[in-house]
């Protein structure tokens, strides 16, 4: 009986001490419970639902890029587009072959949609074909039952209704590279786009707007299971420009058929009312994406539709510079303006003959007749007389030689040389003779049309330093943002060169007389220019037998005119470059015309800038 008592004893001592760690163990237990379920259970419930739910940005709508009268020139269409979802077709690569009879799909297309189902997961859609026509649209929803895993969508894409007319302005967008990255999620989005070149690049983050957000609910897998919520983005900005969509389609067609720009701006604002160069592109074809023979097109044609002549196109001005080496004179009193200067045909230099355009030259030339008639001669001797360092410093006030600030990229500043200049860069010392050529416009001298059409403005608007302005901002179109710089250069000579510029359109003698606009209140003033491309020799000089359309494009002469007008109360100053067009008078001025004659219908009409100008040529401004 002792030994039973004894036993129990053990036991019971055995069995409270087990219930005693038991006790503690699920007290422990409670106690984590309690610290995980009450204590940390916000934390759990987020971090459950950070698993849970996902946050997914939504592209804004892209602002639109509108014309001085809301004219669209770049918005955003529907997207007809078709994404396959692998896990719902039975065959992926059967299912591509079944939709290429209904919409066009190349090898290339094909390759890249099966990599991409190999790189996802199987319920992640991948996109087959995008900017599909409502026909191709259509039938692939009509057929959709017998096409497993494939899925119409519609979604938007930018457009650009006027095609290469506006190409080189709005420019294009494409997709996200590894330089465009800034930090900005959107910018990391399947399919994401921002603008590449023209206004689309220069104000991007204007026009992009701010994403949305969408909260889903998604599976371990990763797999959508609904939407819970979603915050939509703010689209961005409506970018307004000064170009007038009319005009721009206007002059692209009277350029259509040359390597050509031109550009149209208001004197007193400087907003820039057309800006065209010739040939185009299309800039939907880099949205949707090039293909390499298209590229191939592109970078290989002689234009090079892909650079915008009218700011990147640097040419020797020819005898369009003669009028700021007559200013130049003017100004340093090196010349009188009834001064004459007689011209034989040529001048010599040393061993050197410089010709005249005109081969038994001109007789006696004051310094009007000189630009009404572009004698050679007579802007050779002031040009010797006055300096290529003076002469570059009065073409810089005009605004050659140095980029005009327009709101897109890629401008070139062309080149205003000077004796420190070609010092500097050549290690050589400057010739007299290089003043010469230069005093006509031709060496080293390069201008870009933007810049001639802002020295055609200054010289037209009474001597104020106008800029060119392309985007618009809140203040009524046409009125000058900030008050206009004088230019330190007086009236009169600035009244004798636009005296000249009127002769060279509305006398007889004068070089572009046969390009003038009869309607005397459209009247228009210029200044015609031929650059050469390559030297003349002294046998073509001398037979004077070979012809600029008897030698092969890329050999001849550019074709350049500058204007104003009207004549009495001036309000719009053109340029307009034809790459190998041949002669300034012959082919560029009377494109000028037409375009100055349109501008001036439009504004008859009502639909041009309202803003007073000056009431008589180059009327004093105060």
């Amino acid at each position: 009986m002792k030994r039973d008592a004894d036993t129990h004893r053990i036991f019971s001592r055995r069995a409270l001490l087990l219930g005693g760690a038991q006790a503690v163990l699920m007290t422990g237990l409670a106690a984590r419970m309690y610290y995980l379920q009450v204590i940390e259970s916000e934390q759990y419930k987020l971090l459950a639902d950070e698993n849970r739910i996902n946050l997914r940005l939504l592209p804004p709508p892209r602002g639109r890029v509108l014309d001085r009268h809301g004219v669209e020139l770049a918005n955003n269409q529907q997207n007809y587009r078709v994404v396959l979802i692998a896990e719902q077709a039975d065959s992926v690569a059967q299912t591509l072959d079944s939709l290429a009879e209904l919409i066009p799909i190349d090898r290339y297309e094909r390759a890249k949609v099966l990599r991409e189902v190999k790189r996802r997961r199987s319920f992640v859609p991948v996109t087959v074909a995008e900017n599909l026509t409502w026909e191709e649209f259509a039938r692939v929803n009509v057929n959709a039952p017998d096409l497993p895993g494939i899925q119409p969508e519609i979604g938007e894409t930018r457009a650009y209704p006027h095609g290469p007319t506006m190409a080189h302005v709005i420019g294009y967008v494409g997709a996200v590279s590894e330089k465009d990255l800034t930090g900005d999620p959107l910018l990391e989005l399947p399919g994401f786009r921002v603008g590449k070149s023209g206004v689309e690049r220069t104000r991007e983050e204007y026009l992009r707007g701010k994403a949305g957000v969408s909260r889903v609910e998604v599976n371990a897998f990763g797999r959508v299971i609904r939407e819970l919520n979603r915050r939509e983005g703010q689209p961005g900005e409506d970018l307004k420009l000064s170009l007038d969509a009319e005009l721009q389609i206007y002059m692209m067609k009277l350029l259509a058929d040359e390597s050509a720009s031109a550009v149209v701006m208001d004197i007193h604002s400087g907003n820039v009312l057309g800006l065209a160069s010739t040939p185009g592109f299309d800039p939907q074809s880099f949205n949707i994406g090039l293909t390499q023979q298209a590229w191939s097109d592109l970078t290989s044609d002689p234009r090079n539709p892909l650079l915008n002549k009218a700011i990147a196109g640097q040419y020797p001005p020819g005898s369009i510079f003669k009028m700021m080496v007559a200013i130049a004179a003017l100004e340093a009193g090196v010349v009188s303006p009834e001064q004459k200067i007689f011209c034989s045909g040529h001048v010599e230099l040393g061993n050197q003959r410089f010709h005249c355009w005109k081969r038994n030259g001109h007789g006696n030339m004051a310094l009007v007749d000189a630009i009404e008639q572009s004698c050679d001669v007579y802007f050779y001797d002031i040009a010797k007389r006055v300096g290529i360092d003076r002469i570059s410093e009065t073409a810089r006030l005009f605004g050659l030689g140095a980029e005009t600030g327009i709101e897109i990229p890629a401008e070139r500043k062309g080149l205003m040389p000077t004796r420190a200049w070609k010092k500097g860069r050549t290690g050589e010392a400057w010739q007299q003779g290089e003043t010469l050529v230069a005093g006509i416009g031709q060496g080293f001298v390069l201008t870009t049309p933007l810049q001639l059409a802002v020295m055609a403005a200054r010289i037209a608007n009474g001597g104020f330093a106008v800029k060119p302005r392309l985007i618009l901002d809140t203040q009524e179109d046409g009125v000058p943002p900030v008050e206009l710089e004088r230019l330190p250069i007086g009236r009169a000579s600035l009244q004798l060169v636009a005296e000249g510029m009127r002769r060279v359109s509305n006398v007889p003698t004068g070089t572009a007389f046969r390009a003038r606009i009869n309607d005397s209140a459209m009247a228009l003033a210029g200044k015609t220019g031929t650059s050469q491309v390559r030297r003349i020799t002294r046998a073509e000089r001398e037979t004077g037998v070979l012809r600029n359309d008897q030698l092969p494009w890329a050999e001849r002469d550019h074709a350049l005119f500058v204007a104003f007008a009207p004549t009495v109360a001036p309000r719009y100053a053109v340029s307009v470059v034809v790459e190998h067009g041949g002669s300034g008078s012959g082919t560029a001025a009377p494109i000028a015309r037409d375009i100055l004659i349109k501008i001036q219908e439009i504004e008859r009409a009502g639909r041009g800038p309202q803003v007073g100008g000056n009431t008589s040529l180059l009327e004093d401004r105060g």
